[in-house]
């Protein structure tokens, strides 16, 4: 080991996440690739349970308004429609071309929001806002405006300078002026869907989008006040080689995004249907698959770029990169976040909410969805209610996501446990990957490696109750690079 690894590795295993390139291993990451969740909760998504429904979701949002000091409020709403199919999507959504359903989702929307709102004190604030999808601006102008102006009306926006309203948006259906529409509604980050500019790639993806468009976006949202902007990539397409992505990447670069997400394609035909679209004779090797992914790190910490873990990256002065360096980044349904202290309520078809200690989700099918919020009921299909080694694991999961560091006698203090009793079988599964050099096992403390943080997931899942739990569970989720 060099002596700058070494030095990086001990300010890990001190304070966190050091600020470095993490090293690229690739018989490492290949020796990992194994499926895994993404832990943007815990306990994940396959654990949540019918038996927890409406009575549930009211009683949580009443025990968070009881609170002392109620927490400030994240709402994210789903929009499911979207003009055409990526044949590589994962997403819930709908393939649509008719306006009109537009307006009647967006009118069960409205009604859900008045629903909803209603059990949440006017003190809390709503201090960040999310709008995901498929496509929300699949909606217009005045059909965003509508749904703002219900939020508005039945939350209390924080005046706060780190309010945070964001949209993802597909460069190819917005223009200029649809930019200037979001700026006036509130919105003040933007992610931007491009993948790749390859034309080949493109092509056997279904996705044709050109770089003059997509740069005309970027260019509005900076024009028009965005505080920050958002670019997604995906390496592992059909089509895609080193020179094309790296062309890619240059071409990204040169407009300096402020956050930069490389998401890893996970070919699974069998649960997304689109896929079947794709050849998979065309889709790269193992072996070339993580050569575009060493491609993408060299190219963005070179020209400047932090790594936040699990494929985001941000500028040094980004609040993602801020917030990490302080302690205070979060990591929920939405990725990376700077508002930790809040609930999150999720509105929409398929959407999560995160309430004091408790999941739930909205049905996943839009029919279903629809019926809920004709009947004048909430939406609530399933969820969990948090028991305390779920919290207690939460707790710890999310300090390895987020810092990269837990503090095993802070921990003790917390939840009023043995660490080392506690967790005896966690740790007999962490004791390979330290022996690895993935991380480092004090008396006090847990720390990732620099070698260890492309496979932050791999870490955190040892002390994944369900997970080890069911030999069966693993196949639910994507592989790890």
């Amino acid at each position: 080991m060099s002596t700058v690894s070494a030095a990086a590795d001990t300010a890990a295993a001190t304070a966190g996440f050091d600020n470095g390139v993490p090293p690229f291993d690739a018989d490492l990451l290949r020796r990992y690739d194994r499926p895994g969740p993404r832990y943007t909760s815990y306990p994940t998504a396959p654990q949540f349970s019918e038996a927890f429904g409406e009575v549930q979701f009211r009683e949580a949002a009443r025990a968070g308004n009881d609170d002392p000091i109620p927490r400030r409020l994240s709402l994210y709403a789903h929009i499911p429609f979207c003009f055409s199919p990526c044949f590589y999507c994962g997403c819930n959504r709908i393939i649509t071309r008719d306006a009109g359903r537009g307006d009647a989702y967006l009118a069960r929307l409205v009604r859900e929001v008045a629903m909803v709102a209603p059990l949440f004190d006017r003190d809390r604030d709503v201090i960040q806002l999310h709008l995901g999808g498929g496509t929300p601006n699949f909606l217009g102008a005045s059909q965003l405006g509508e749904l703002m102006e219900s939020f508005n009306r039945h939350f209390h926006f924080s005046t706060a300078k780190d309010r945070d309203f964001s949209i993802e948006l597909d460069p190819r259906s917005v223009d200029a002026n649809g930019i200037e529409a979001l700026a006036y509604l509130g919105f003040n980050r933007a992610s931007l869907g491009v993948q790749d500019f390859d034309p080949v790639v493109q092509q056997a993806v279904n996705r044709i989008q050109t770089v003059a468009e997509t740069m005309a976006v970027v260019d509005a949202c900076r024009k028009h006040g965005f505080r920050s902007v958002n670019i997604d990539l995906i390496y592992g397409l059909p089509g895609q080689a080193p020179d094309g992505f790296g062309r890619t990447l240059d071409t990204v670069l040169q407009v300096r995004p402020d956050r930069l997400a490389i998401y890893g394609y996970a070919h699974m035909p069998q649960l997304f249907r689109a896929q079947n679209r794709i050849d998979q004779a065309q889709l790269p090797s193992p072996e070339d698959k993580l050569a575009l992914l060493q491609l993408a790190i060299d190219k963005l910490t070179d020209a400047g770029y932090r790594y936040i873990g699990m494929d985001h990256f941000a500028l040094p002065g980004e609040e993602l990169s801020i917030a990490q360096e302080n302690g205070s980044l979060h990591r929920n349904f939405m990725g990376y976040t700077t508002h930790a202290d809040s609930d999150l309520v999720g509105f929409g078809v398929s959407a999560i909410s995160h309430i004091a200690d408790t999941y739930s989700q909205n049905p996943r099918d839009l029919p279903g969805w629809d019926a809920a919020i004709d009947a004048g009921r909430l939406p609530v299909w399933r969820g969990l209610r948090l028991d305390a080694d779920d919290i207690l694991r939460a707790d710890l999961i999310q300090q390895l996501m987020c810092q990269g560091r837990v503090d095993m006698l802070e921990l003790e203090a917390r939840h009023q446990i043995d660490f080392n009793a506690y967790f005896a079988d966690d740790m007999a599964r962490l004791l390979p990957l330290a022996a690895d050099g993935l991380c480092t096992v004090s008396a006090g403390a847990i720390a990732v490696t620099s070698r260890g943080r492309l496979l932050l997931r791999i870490i955190a899942a040892c002390f994944d109750r369900y997970l080890h739990a069911s030999q069966d569970a693993p196949t639910r989720f994507s592989r790890a690079i």
